[in-house]
């Protein structure tokens, strides 16, 4: 999102922005680490919803607000109409959406398109996907597949909005940034520790996966930084803290800001991660990525420095014995598919306003 906030900054689009809280105590760190300025309104508080109960108690706080449209619009978007643009599959991603509708405005997604297939993995990320696309007006979608997908649904009647094709994923315009530009500001691959972090739901409420990945880290065979999301903390002290996984040789870290992260992974010899984000930004690095997960919603890398575990041993033994084989030369590229939303908005904007 930074991205698109940062072009319609350039080009003095005026916009509200609007913060639900699911991150509410990560996010003010990030704003300042990406130069954006503070949020017009911040729902459902300043703590992370990072627990089942925090996150049970952050989503009925802002589905309460549902009930008055009236309310929303004056509210949460400032008594005006427009277009809520929304991001990705979170929680925050539907809430946000469903309240932009039940206000009157409509709706731009951005990330548009992208399927996993399986509504059980990842979930409740690929039912969030669906039920966005069918509540979005705009749906911006960031490759082919994404596209297809889209015109799929489209032609089978479940999507009504108009499908825009971007030049990728605004996503790597922040790798660019945040790495120093299109050779990655010359970070040296394979100098630092192997980087891992698991997060997804899938994989935190399964013992067999979770214990899967812990023997996983004990198997890496170089130094190594385990990267833990709260959420991963609190499951984690059931099986002996950080402490049974440093007990293995892996170094663990809270979350780092997002610069440092980027750099950790373009640096790092190889990567082990379910993170659908960090998939995509070892894509574009290059750097050998082995995903913790059955089955992905996002083409980017597969086959080529990306592997998907499908938590098969054998899989896990063949990627461990040579990493490098899946090594690719970075591709960070220089397209701004930022510039292109911020026109498709633009044009909304003039189509609502009869200009």
């Amino acid at each position: 999102m930074a991205p698109v906030l940062a072009e319609m900054d350039r080009r003095g689009v005026a916009y509200r922005l609007i913060e639900t809280g699911q991150h509410g105590a990560y996010l003010p760190g990030l704003r300042d680490q990406v130069g954006l300025r503070a949020p017009d309104v911040v729902l459902g508080g300043h703590a992370d919803a990072d627990t089942v109960p925090r996150a049970a108690l952050w989503g009925a706080r802002l589905a309460s607000g549902l009930w008055s449209g009236r309310r929303l619009r004056r509210r949460v978007f400032g008594g005006r109409g427009g277009v809520c643009l929304v991001h990705g599959d979170t929680p925050s991603t539907l809430l946000s959406a469903l309240m932009a509708r039940r206000a009157g405005l409509r709706v731009a997604h951005l990330e548009s398109g992208l399927r996993s297939g399986s509504w059980r993995d990842p979930f409740p990320e690929e039912l969030i996907r669906v039920a966005v696309m069918r509540l979005s007006h705009v749906l911006f979608a960031p490759d082919g597949t994404a596209v297809a997908n889209l015109d799929a649904l489209v032609a089978g009647g479940r999507v009504r909005g108009r499908v825009v094709a971007t030049s990728g994923n605004t996503g790597v315009e922040a790798l660019r940034l945040a790495l120093g530009g299109a050779d990655g500001g010359g970070a040296v691959a394979d100098a630092g520790p192997v980087v891992a972090t698991m997060h997804r739901v899938e994989n935190l409420h399964s013992a067999e996966r979770f214990d899967g990945f812990l023997d996983l880290l004990g198997r890496l065979g170089r130094p190594a930084v385990f990267v833990v999301h709260p959420p991963t903390d609190a499951v984690l002290a059931d099986r002996g803290g950080r402490a049974a996984v440093e007990a293995t040789g892996v170094d663990t870290s809270d979350l780092v800001p997002y610069g440092e992260f980027v750099a950790m992974l373009a640096a790092a010899p190889f990567v082990v991660t379910d993170g659908g984000s960090i998939q995509e930004e070892c894509a574009r690095l290059g750097v050998p990525t082995l995903v913790w997960r059955d089955r992905t919603e996002r083409p980017d890398g597969v086959g080529r420095n990306v592997v998907l575990a499908r938590y098969d041993d054998g899989v896990v033994a063949d990627f461990l014995a040579d990493p490098q084989h899946w090594r690719q030369p970075a591709a960070l590229g220089d397209e701004r598919p930022s510039a292109q939303v911020v026109d498709v908005l633009v044009e909304e904007l003039a189509g609502l306003s009869g200009g």
